[in-house]
């Protein structure tokens, strides 16, 4: 029953690299064979003042992550009630009977209070692919970088939507201007499992635990 309640769960399961959802689309990449006597084709060829910026499928660009959230909430409770009942004797004929009369006081009192504050950052850089361009020209663009260490692996994920207007001339683009991002920066290895609370650990911690 323990192993039950503390099963690893999917969003633990180290990723592999060449994942389908992030690799670059699938072009036909054969250069168009050039008409006798002639130097121009239009798949290849780019006009004097053509602008650079990524904009069709199959283009790159840079993505510049500049990531950083914080957040702090607090809250506080108080309450209190005080109640009281009172029994008489009872009265049967011209005799009270005295020993039967109560009284029941009770007071609650409960005061509780909780504080949490977490904060993020990310900074670096990925280059990523334009997959699909939708009709009112945004570009929704993936990728993944994964670096070899000595210890185990990290790797950088990125899916979003891009506005055109919001790639600069040379190419990049801040991560603060991606709409619906996904950005995942992980590792497997050594190093993260050192990183990661062992399932027996995982359960005393979790909401099944009674105490």
């Amino acid at each position: 029953m323990v192993a039950g309640c503390a099963g690893r769960q999917d969003d633990f399961i180290p990723p592999s690299p060449n994942d389908e959802a992030y690799a670059p689309p699938e072009l036909d990449y054969q250069v168009t064979r050039v008409s006798k006597g002639s130097l121009y084709t239009g798949t290849t060829s780019m006009t004097l003042f053509q602008d650079r910026r990524a904009y069709r499928v199959g283009d790159i660009l840079t993505v510049l992550l500049d990531e950083k959230t914080e957040s702090d909430k607090s809250a506080s409770t108080q309450y209190g009630k005080d109640s009281s009942a009172n029994i008489t004797a009872p009265t049967l004929g011209n005799k009270t009977f005295e020993d039967v009369s109560a009284s029941v006081d009770a007071t609650r009192d409960f005061d509780g209070a909780a504080a949490s504050k977490q904060g993020n950052s990310l900074s670096g850089s990925i280059t990523v692919t334009v997959y699909n361009v939708l009709p009112n020209g945004v570009l929704r663009v993936r990728g993944e970088k994964w670096l070899k260490l000595n210890q185990g692996d990290e790797y950088i994920r990125l899916t979003g939507n891009v506005r055109v207007d919001d790639i600069q001339a040379d190419n990049t683009l801040s991560s603060q201007r991606i709409a619906d991002a996904r950005i995942t920066y992980a590792g497997r290895g050594s190093f993260a499992d050192t990183n990661t609370a062992g399932w027996l650990t995982q359960f005393f911690n979790s909401p099944w635990m009674p105490f």
